[in-house]
């Protein structure tokens, strides 16, 4: 069974401030590449295909990592947070008060005005999962907190309502075999990149 395991990208300025990030290509942070750095690529995906999202925190993420350019796979960049990019949820719910958090306990179809639901993106990336299946390559992807969550309520039967099942580590890989149709099934989560054997 081919299995994909998608890495968030290192930590980028917005991250460190807690603003959403979405279609904005925002760069690693100094101390996004210095972290990066120290991560090593585990056993089980030194032979994977390696594939990025487009925007430059996730490319350079995989350059850092994986010490090779990536193939670049439009469907993988981060949910769209469109009129909500660059604000806190803090901030948001402060402001919005009982419409956003009665928004938030929508789950999957959680929407930022203008923007994407967590089921959207689901949507977009399940086909590439069944282009990889159906290619039967391992794939390492390079990508964003949204796709990784969204992935996983597929594999996890998870409607994204209440807290995750389990966190998703930042330094980690999250390893899923693909059925035929690309639907993913969990086989490692939260795989370190940081405690790596040398």
């Amino acid at each position: 069974m081919t299995f994909v395991a998608l890495i968030r990208h290192g930590p980028t300025a917005w991250n460190e401030q807690r603003r959403t990030q979405g279609h904005r290509d925002i760069p690693l942070s100094e101390a996004g590449r210095a972290e990066v750095s120290r991560w090593q690529i585990p056993e089980i995906l030194e032979d994977a295909r390696v594939v990025t999202s487009p925007l430059s925190r996730a490319s350079e993420t995989a350059l850092l990592l994986f010490g090779r350019t990536a193939e670049v796979e439009p469907r993988l960049i981060e949910m769209d947070w469109s009129e909500w990019e660059g604000r806190t949820l803090a901030g948001l719910r402060e402001e919005l008060g009982a419409a956003f958090t009665d928004n938030e306990a929508r789950g999957l179809d959680f929407r930022p005005a203008g923007g994407e639901s967590p089921r959207d993106v689901r949507r977009r990336v399940l086909p590439w999962l069944a282009e990889v299946a159906r290619a039967g390559e391992p794939v390492a992807a390079v990508t964003h907190r949204g796709v990784i969550r969204a992935v996983a309520s597929l594999a996890l039967d998870w409607d994204m309502t209440g807290k995750a099942p389990t966190k998703f580590a930042r330094d980690a890989a999250h390893v899923f075999t693909l059925g035929t149709d690309g639907h993913p099934s969990v086989k490692e989560l939260n795989l370190s990149l940081s405690a790596v054997s040398p």
